[in-house]
């Protein structure tokens, strides 16, 4: 194993330190309990933002917290939910006196840490709205959930949601919006090759040189099926079809177009696989009237990458167009 940390049991803390002083002028990071929030506090009567999940992801959550997003992230070990203790102080940083809308991937262990939280908050009159975010239409379910998984469509969630928060609604308004997100977002991943979690030291699957796994989940849970290498045409092909038929798009729709990088591959190919979904959704009359291309939600050092498309309106396209100011995305 070749990677540039010190100790595998204090990569996370040594990477929130690192990143709060990077960013001191967008966030404020709290060690034990470990969290991130936005630099200058709750903003009063501002819906507040909370996410996480484990580490391994980067730049998910802790890089969307700012103006226009999150107000706070929570960070687990790699590839591992915080925990209820690490989760309640982040709701309790993000509330501005509106109640704290909490976006939560559909995995067993972030859904059950994150609801345990929420009943710590409400004993402190926080109130708490959960949106589980289960976008993978790979598989119905997996070793991790109870339905769909939570993939790259968290960012389009968090985005949205945050903007929506910003303009000043209230807290069923900002919920209404990001489970609209989630209801219209699907995606769908492959891996070229597996990653190493540090702590684990070795290759978290085996995956043998000339074989891809179609339809992976970001901690390297099994995918579709495994196949022999293939153009890169014709394996975002096999992402985009099952994107495209499970949202039942149809011609003449808008919609966001969004390829995400798992760590490991280089925006070059990004962009050949951007290429070819965006020529497919142009064959099936819908137009891509925005895109976003790079690595938001990655699985360490995984070569790979996911399609992800989100039905637009006029006001999902509005709140995605937006300002945004965190460490990952901003405009």
């Amino acid at each position: 194993m070749k990677k540039l940390i010190n100790d595998p049991q204090a990569v996370v803390k040594e990477t929130i330190e690192g990143f709060g002083w990077a960013h001191a002028d967008i966030v404020s990071v709290s060690i034990d309990p470990d969290f991130v929030s936005r630099a200058g506090g709750a903003v009063a009567g501002k819906v507040g933002l909370v996410s996480g999940g484990g580490s391994g992801h980067e730049p998910l959550h802790a890089g969307f917290v700012g103006v226009g997003m999150l107000d706070a992230a929570v960070p687990g070990a790699v590839f591992t939910s915080p925990t209820p203790d690490q989760i309640a102080p982040a709701f309790a940083a993000a509330n501005g006196g509106a109640g704290v809308l909490a976006i939560v991937k559909n995995y067993t262990g972030d859904v059950l840490n994150f609801e345990t939280a929420v009943e710590l908050a409400e004993a402190d009159d926080i109130e708490v709205a959960t949106v589980i975010v289960n976008d993978d239409v790979a598989v119905e379910d997996s070793l991790y959930t109870a339905g769909r998984r939570g993939v790259a469509g968290t960012v389009l969630v968090e985005k949205i949601a945050g903007a929506s928060a910003e303009r000043g609604d209230d807290l069923a308004a900002v919920t209404a919006i990001a489970q609209r997100v989630n209801t219209n977002a699907k995606s769908m991943g492959v891996a070229l090759t597996a990653c190493i979690v540090p702590h684990a030291g070795e290759p978290s699957f085996d995956l043998p040189e000339d074989e891809i796994e179609i339809g992976i989940g970001i901690h390297g849970e099994p995918g579709r099926r495994r196949i022999p290498l293939a153009s890169a045409d014709d394996i975002t092909e096999m992402l985009l079809t099952p994107v495209a038929d499970d949202l039942a798009l149809a011609a003449g729709e808008d919609v966001l177009l969004f390829v995400n990088g798992m760590g490991g591959t280089p925006a070059s190919e990004l962009y050949i696989v951007y290429r070819q979904a965006r020529k497919l959704l142009e064959a099936r009359g819908v137009k891509v009237t925005r895109s976003l291309v790079g690595n938001y939600v990655t699985s360490l050092e995984m070569q790979g990458a996911s399609v992800t498309v989100l039905r637009l309106d006029s006001e999902l396209t509005a709140l995605w167009d937006a300002p945004v100011h965190t460490a990952a995305l901003r405009w």
